[in-house]
């Protein structure tokens, strides 16, 4: 307790940063204050060490009240530093480029990204620096190449107006940059600059993907429809559109046999190849598969369009290397023209794949432009092939067979086994109108696997030293299952395979002949022998009979027919016979029909033949009595 007259004084020791130095503390200690100073003044009867202690303690609390507000004072530049330092140290390591501009267009922030960015200096972009001199400096350091005032009152325009802008532009080194400028309340605004390269890069990659084919980069389907429709509304007067619709033949053979990998490259090289045939303004894509199309413009007569035809097929012709593996290809190509088979882009596409369908009907490897009864011809193929898939469920073929007679015996010596379709409206259909629908949608490998089987079973039942040969299709060549699928035969039938000939035509050969050859020797390890069929309507190449030694070649209808004439067709036979006989080969005439052409071919030197003069191809029934009486008649003339 104090004593009388003294005046007790407690001074609380506030701690402003515990947060109790706020304004109320800081009113309550004043008025405290002058509660004191009041009293001191106002009591003069008071004694003086009484007044000395009052005047003391009134000192003491106002330099506790000056203290503490200093303090605060302090304590609030510091945190204000504080702050500062982690806003500065937040706007520099944010990925954009941020500019904060006053509603007089000059700069409050501008953050070390944004340097960076342009290759700006920090003694210029830095706050108080106007908008004008800061686009003038980027256009010094070469990130600007407009003209300044012009961009600087645009923008300041729009933001004035309230609306936020978007551009474009490049910075150093070739990076796309993306600039938003977003106004504020205040009258001022933000810039965000982002590097959008890669995100730039990325969609394009994305749009690339949509509208290129992945394998060949060349524009694909919905790219093409694109760049027809564009070209279909800027054909000029007197001049015409042409479309190509291009499938490679056999393709799937060479990807079944050689694998996707070889056949992925095939394509590429394809696509390579037309680029090179193509005009400035013309246009190749790949449909899918292998399928490609072409847009000719700017065409001012149907020469052009040949011309580009011709070099395509002989860019697609020439052989190529795929692997190790050198690949012969070929092409049937359809054509439809605007404005004469169509302006409208459905219709003219629709024309060009008929067209193409025709080609292929026509034997593949050639073209065809549309033509008016395409239509028609297309729904009656369509038809045949859902009848031939009926015929080969219900089992409407036959096989007949044709003898080989051997010219210096006259005794037969093989029979051809020759597929026949007897249709319950249609009659007999020919295999040259059945066998290429067969080959194109893949039928054959069904169907040849059928002739196979069917054959050995009705041949074991001949005379053992009469062969039976069969016929395999390119198609059915390529499958890697061959071998086992004769093997397989040969076995159930219980036929010796040196009775059994298979006959290939050169087609065999020129897509792939090292793969073509491995399959030869396959089947030569069975013990079959194998013919080369048609020898001298294809490519005729001489090295196929030096690097595999077939048994048999047999020449072609086309030179038999012309043997007596005064044309080069018997000096071709005659070195056909010697080259066969040189290497131990056995030959034989397709197509003999006179007495004169089996005794050309005697003197020849030939050693089979086969044609209507000795017979025509006769069912199974009727080969077993043939054969049965002609072997009692040569045994009878002996």
């Amino acid at each position: 307790m104090p004593r009388s007259g003294e005046i007790s004084v407690r001074i609380e020791h506030l701690n402003s940063s515990s947060g109790n130095a706020d304004a109320g503390s800081t009113k309550g200690l004043a008025f405290c204050a002058g509660l004191l100073v009041g009293s001191l003044l106002g009591t003069v009867t008071a004694q003086w060490s009484e007044r000395e202690g009052l005047l003391m303690a009134a000192f003491a609390i106002m330099a506790t009240i000056v203290f503490l507000l200093l303090k605060r004072h302090e304590v609030s530049d510091a945190r204000l530093a504080t702050e500062r330092r982690n806003l500065i140290t937040a706007v520099n390591n944010i990925p954009q480029g941020l500019v904060l501009y006053d509603a007089s267009a000059r700069i409050i922030i501008c953050n070390r990204p944004y340097i960076e960015m342009f290759g700006l200096s920090p003694d210029v972009a830095k706050p108080g620096c106007t908008m004008q001199r800061l686009i003038a400096h980027r256009q010094e350091t070469g990130s600007f190449d407009g003209d300044v005032d012009e961009f600087c009152d645009a923008i300041i325009r729009n933001v004035k107006l309230g609306k936020a802008t978007r551009q474009l532009t490049q910075a150093p080194g070739g990076r796309a940059i993306e600039i938003v400028n977003t106004p504020l309340p205040d009258g001022g605004w933000v810039a965000t600059i982002e590097d959008i390269t890669e995100r730039t890069r990325t969609e394009n990659k994305i749009a690339h993907m949509a509208h290129y084919d992945a394998l060949t980069d060349l524009p694909n389907r919905v790219l093409f429809r694109q760049r027809l429709e564009q070209s279909l509304r800027a054909i000029g007067p007197d001049e015409q559109l042409a479309v190509m619709y291009i499938d490679v033949d056999e393709f799937k053979s060479v990807n079944d046999a050689l694998g996707h990998q070889i056949g992925d490259e095939l394509l590429r090289a394809i696509a390579d190849r037309l680029r090179s045939c193509l005009g400035q303004s013309d246009v190749a894509a790949r449909l899918g598969g292998d399928e490609f199309a072409v847009i000719q413009t700017a065409v001012r007569d149907q020469t052009q369009t040949m011309q580009l035809l011709a070099a395509i097929y002989q860019a697609i012709r020439q052989p190529i290397e795929c692997s190790g593996h050198l690949i012969t290809t070929d092409a049937s190509i359809g054509i439809a023209v605007a404005p004469a088979d169509g302006l409208e882009l459905d219709q003219l596409l629709r024309n060009a794949d008929l067209a193409l369908y025709g080609a292929k009907s026509d034997g593949r490897r050639t073209y065809r432009f549309f033509e008016a009864g395409m239509d028609a011809r297309a729904k009656a193929r369509r038809s045949l092939e859902l009848e031939l898939r009926q015929a080969i469920v219900d089992g409407s073929f036959e096989l007949h067979y044709q003898p080989l007679l051997h010219l210096e015996d006259s005794r037969v010596s093989c029979c051809e086994a020759l597929l026949r379709w007897r249709h319950p409206e249609r009659g007999t259909i020919s295999p040259a109108d059945f066998i290429p629908v067969a080959e194109d949608t893949g039928l054959i490998n069904d169907l040849g696997h059928w002739v196979l089987n069917t054959a050995c079973r009705e041949a074991v039942n001949w005379p053992d030293h009469i062969h039976v040969a069969v016929n395999v299709s390119p198609i059915q060549f390529k499958s890697e299952t061959l071998a086992l699928n004769v093997a397989a035969a040969l076995a159930a039938s219980g036929l010796a395979p040196s009775r059994l000939e298979l006959e290939i035509t050169e087609a065999v050969l020129i897509r792939d002949d090292e793969a073509a050859l491995d399959i030869l020797h396959q089947l030569r390890e069975l013990g079959v022998r194998i013919a080369l069929d048609d020898f001298g309507t294809g490519y005729s190449s001489l090295s196929y009979l030096q690097r595999f030694p077939f048994d048999k070649i047999k020449i072609d209808r086309a030179f038999v027919k012309d043997l007596a004439g005064t044309g080069a067709s018997s000096t071709i036979v005659q070195a056909v016979v010697n080259i066969a006989a040189a290497s131990d080969m056995t030959t034989t005439a397709e197509g003999v029909e006179t007495e004169q052409q089996r005794n050309l071919l005697r003197v020849i030197g030939c050693t089979e033949m086969q044609g209507y003069l000795f017979s025509r191809p006769v069912p199974d029934v009727e080969i077993r009595k043939l054969l049965s009486s002609h072997r009692e008649k040569v045994v009878s003339v002996a």
